[in-house]
């Protein structure tokens, strides 16, 4: 069983936490297809979204983004989909060339 990275806690890591990443997705994953499957998951309509952030704004609990902020967060977004593709590329290319 695996335990906690601070060795001062006994506690072992059960469920969730004692799975990677990637499993937890996976599993996730699944239950977001099932959900859409029964007809059970929540799709926001443009209206919803707007209103929730409408009343996120009106409790100030909203960021207002700089522009300088906003920049440099799409600038981000833009290198990883970037990386993101390269990376795709390159494992297209290992499995068409084996």
């Amino acid at each position: 069983m695996k335990t906690t990275a601070d060795p001062m806690r006994k506690k072992s890591l059960r469920g969730f936490a004692s799975m990677s990443l990637e499993q937890r997705r996976k599993i996730a994953s699944m239950g977001g297809k099932r959900a859409h499957a029964l007809g059970t998951a929540h799709r926001f309509t443009s209206e919803e979204a707007s209103a929730a952030a409408t009343k996120g704004q009106s409790l100030g609990r909203a960021h207002q983004f700089t522009t300088e902020e906003a920049a440099a967060a799409g600038r981000l977004g833009g290198m990883e989909r970037a990386r993101r593709r390269k990376l795709a590329k390159e494992q297209a290319a290992r499995t068409n060339a084996a």
